[in-house]
């Protein structure tokens, strides 16, 4: 817009608008609050005026304002010169500053309202200098059409900014709480959704004290990953923080799961891989429904996939006998649970994504000479979900590292 048709423009929203509250009604309301959404003057964009005039400040214009008459009458405003309002309150913002007396200086002001379906939700400013032809009642009809156009961004705009706070709201209060200090057994994880616009999807994981001093760990998937099976996870891993706090064994907490997920829209043959660790015992054990199995990397650095006693069913059959697989770990060892987006491939079968990962699992690099140690863990997690050989699949990529140390005798 500038500095073809003027010398200078500004876009405001309402913050009742930004804020998703009510618009305000008809007629004048008392004052209008709006927030300066963008600034340009001249060809300057405005990081050059940030200091006088920042892009972000809310303005509270009186309703005797030309800017609350445009919203209150729904039409353009055309004024001969800056109207007292604007003019003292540019002088309070930059006293004498040469830019400020360059806008002062406006010979032409011109205010249109941005108005979507009936509501008020802001205004543009525009302004042209005395060597300028004035603003015609044609150049107000003009601006009022890019507003309308303008209008339509904005509102996608926020109607996608608002479901993508709330995805990311989800996917943060899904986070496992590996914060908490669980004895022997130190957590890493990370998640990468698949597509560049998808923010959560089917992947769930967990980690979960359970009686006994046992800790639970529990990666899974449900099919897809749109809005369907980001509530079937939810409701997956819902049930499986519930069940946890049973004192049942790991295959009956897996085959309750299974009934549950019967009756859970979009949750039928979703996979899961459950695993609890009991360091007193020094012992692992697994249950798996129809997911990949888990790798496990010992203290000389070799990795391998657990060979389970049955890899299960996925869950939401109903059918399913789940059996566990006891793995004996008597020295302290590294367990990695994924998702089958770590492993699949258009290009391969899964048993070479998992021999592929186990490759991965198994480097040694000078920077982690203390795999254990959380810092460590997490960098060794990021690495592994990020790294070439795994990324080149269309699913979501979840993984889920634990430090197991035996308690000493």
């Amino acid at each position: 817009m500038t500095p073809g048709f003027c010398d200078a423009a500004s876009v405001y929203l309402l913050e009742r608008w930004l804020v998703e509250e009510s618009p305000y009604p008809a007629g004048d309301p008392p004052h209008v609050e709006a927030r300066r959404l963008a600034l340009r003057v001249g060809t300057e964009a405005s990081t050059r005026w940030e200091d006088i005039l920042p892009v972000g400040e809310v303005i509270v214009f009186p309703c005797e304002t030309p800017y609350a008459r445009a919203l209150a009458t729904r039409r353009p405003q055309l004024l001969d010169t800056v109207d007292a309002h604007t003019s003292e309150r540019l002088r309070a913002s930059g006293g004498d500053d040469a830019r400020i007396v360059h806008l002062l200086r406006t010979a032409s002001f011109l205010v249109a309202p941005l108005h979507l379906r009936g509501a008020a939700v802001g205004f543009v400013v525009c302004g042209r200098g005395p060597d300028r032809a004035r603003f015609l009642p044609d150049d107000a009809v003009a601006v009022e059409s890019l507003a309308a156009r303008a209008c339509v961004a904005l509102d996608n705009a926020r109607r996608y900014e608002r479901e993508r706070r709330t995805a990311l709201a989800i996917r943060q209060s899904l986070l496992p709480a590996t914060a908490h200090s669980f004895d022997g057994c130190r957590i890493a994880h990370g998640y990468v959704p698949a597509g560049h616009d998808t923010i959560v999807g089917g992947d769930w994981f967990d980690v979960l004290p359970r009686p006994g001093g046992r800790i639970a760990l529990v990666v899974g998937d449900a099919m897809g990953h749109g809005p369907e099976s980001a509530v079937a996870m939810i409701q997956l891993r819902t049930a499986a923080r519930t069940l946890a706090g049973i004192d049942i064994t790991p295959a009956e907490l897996v085959r309750r799961l299974d009934s549950l997920a019967c009756d859970t829209p979009a949750a039928s043959f979703a996979t899961c891989m459950y695993a609890e660790w009991d360091a007193q015992r020094h012992t692992c054990t697994l249950v798996g429904a129809g997911h990949p199995p888990p790798l496990i990397r010992g203290t000389d650095g070799r990795a391998a996939p657990v060979t389970l006693t049955s890899a299960g069913l996925p869950l939401g059959l109903g059918t399913g006998t789940y059996e566990p697989t006891v793995l004996p770990v008597p020295e302290p060892a590294l367990l990695l649970l994924y998702s089958d987006g770590m492993v699949e491939s258009r290009h391969s079968d899964i048993d070479q994504g998992i021999a592929r990962l186990g490759s991965l699992f198994a480097q040694h690099t000078d920077e982690c000479a203390d795999i254990t140690a959380p810092d460590t863990l997490h960098a060794w997690c990021e690495r592994i979900l990020h790294h070439p050989s795994v990324t080149g699949g269309t699913d979501d990529r979840t993984v889920l590292l634990a430090a197991l140390t035996p308690a000493k005798d």
